[in-house]
């Protein structure tokens, strides 16, 4: 999708709709943090890889216990995700590990082959 403020609706409406054809209700306690969490991933690629990346890209899989989804952008920066914990990063970040950490996910930064992009991995049990 173009990496514009419009991109975040996008994504959490897809979201929402991809949850609830997979059975996952909107009403399971880790959906309201998962949108939260897609929500800030995606703001963050459009405040600061639109000018890089003027697309970006949002994965979408569940499983039976496990929900996961990625944003990807072509920005080089890799944002040290675990150091938003630890008071190195702030705002919408801190947000996004809080949530993860708080129900037992993880969260992990994947580079691009090219090291021209990256994406960031967010896995939450169900």
């Amino acid at each position: 999708m173009p990496t514009t403020p419009s991109a975040v609706r996008t994504a959490r409406e897809t979201a929402e709709q991809a949850l609830t054809e997979w059975g996952v209700g909107v009403c399971h306690p880790t959906v309201g943090p998962a949108l939260l969490i897609l929500s800030e991933l995606v703001t963050n690629a459009v405040r600061h890889a639109a000018g890089r990346s003027p697309q970006t890209t949002v994965v979408y899989a569940a499983g039976e216990d496990c929900l996961v989804f990625a944003v990807h952008d072509r920005h080089p920066y890799r944002p040290p995700l675990y150091g938003a914990v630890t008071g190195a990063g702030a705002g919408g970040l801190a947000t996004v590990m809080e949530l993860t950490l708080g129900l037992g996910g993880t969260a992990v930064v994947r580079g691009d082959a090219d090291g021209k992009g990256k994406s960031i991995w967010i896995t939450l049990p169900l």
